[in-house]
């Protein structure tokens, strides 16, 4: 079985945490999670990629070991996928990435021009600026985003959460291999024994309020402008896809996607949740060799 090699770039301060499957001087693919997930998620999809790439993935900021400086925006994100890219001297990149580590690639292949061959993002969270709102977040997601505030945190042990992931229904059609090793990776022990989020709910809701601002085409960004404008400009194949158990506003995100993209085509899973990768990641990884050939 291909194994994980776990790694780390930049300085302690800013550190982005990796793992790499399989033997170097192959072509790359790097892998992006979702909100609230780590790296190791991918694990299944990876060891079967990493017969034929080098297959890199890494905990974004605010997850996992990574560096949790507060500064959660898209292109805080998509920057970090730069430094990864560029400190690794990677071409040719594969990038496969699910939600909003999709849209971290998107806005990446933006910023290093010529460096990815394809994408194939699975659920991107994407605004459409041409008909971006202006106001607040509603009611409704205003609530969402506090709410998060209220998760458990901490757990008596790995084998707790586990058994409390494991009867949620977010959680209900994950692989056991997957959500043992987002339990495994996701959680980090306490001096008590006891395990708590990497990504705190106080972490979490600051990463959720500028995702559900592009969910609400309210989002307006930073000093550096809104980022969406630039998916228009991205110069490699695209593939974006949906999973038919997914909800509406997944759909519409990616319909947005392929309204902006140039080169993009379009690919639905039947039978899988957003998740799918977890889910399913045989299907998942049949789709991402014949989007490559």
């Amino acid at each position: 079985m291909i194994q994980a090699h776990r790694f780390s770039i930049g300085p302690a301060d800013a550190q982005i945490a990796m793992l790499r499957w399989g033997e170097s001087g192959r072509t790359p693919a790097l892998l992006l999670h979702g909100t609230g997930f780590v790296a190791d998620v991918w694990d299944e999809v990876a060891r079967d990629l990493a017969a034929t790439y080098t297959v890199y993935a890494l905990d974004r900021r605010g997850h996992g070991a990574s560096h949790k400086p507060g500064a959660y925006h898209f292109l805080d994100y998509a920057e970090d996928v730069c430094r990864v890219i560029d400190a690794l001297g990677l071409r040719n990149v594969y990038g496969i990435g699910h939600s909003a580590g999709a849209t971290d690639l998107l806005l990446a292949a933006k910023l290093l021009p010529g460096r990815f061959a394809r994408l194939f993002v699975m659920e991107p969270t994407v605004m459409d600026p041409r008909a971006a709102r202006s106001g607040e977040l509603s009611e409704d997601s205003l609530s969402r985003v506090q709410g998060t505030l209220r998760r458990r945190a901490e757990f008596d042990s790995a084998d707790a959460v586990f058994e409390r992931y494991r009867a949620a229904p977010a959680f209900a059609d994950w692989t056991e291999t997957s959500l043992r090793a987002y339990v495994r990776h996701g959680f980090a022990p306490l001096a008590n024994g006891r395990v708590q989020l990497c990504c705190t709910p106080e972490i979490e809701s600051a990463i959720l309020r500028p995702i559900y601002q592009a969910m609400e085409q309210v989002y307006v960004g930073d000093a550096r402008g809104n980022p969406f404008t630039s998916l228009s400009a991205i110069d490699c194949r695209v593939r974006v896809t949906t999973a038919a158990k997914s909800g509406p506003i997944y759909k519409e995100m990616a319909s947005r996607a392929v309204s902006l993209i140039p080169r993009v085509s379009t690919l639905t899973f039947d039978g899988a949740g957003h998740c799918v990768a977890q889910e399913a990641p045989a299907i998942v990884v049949k789709a991402v060799r014949e989007f490559a050939t």
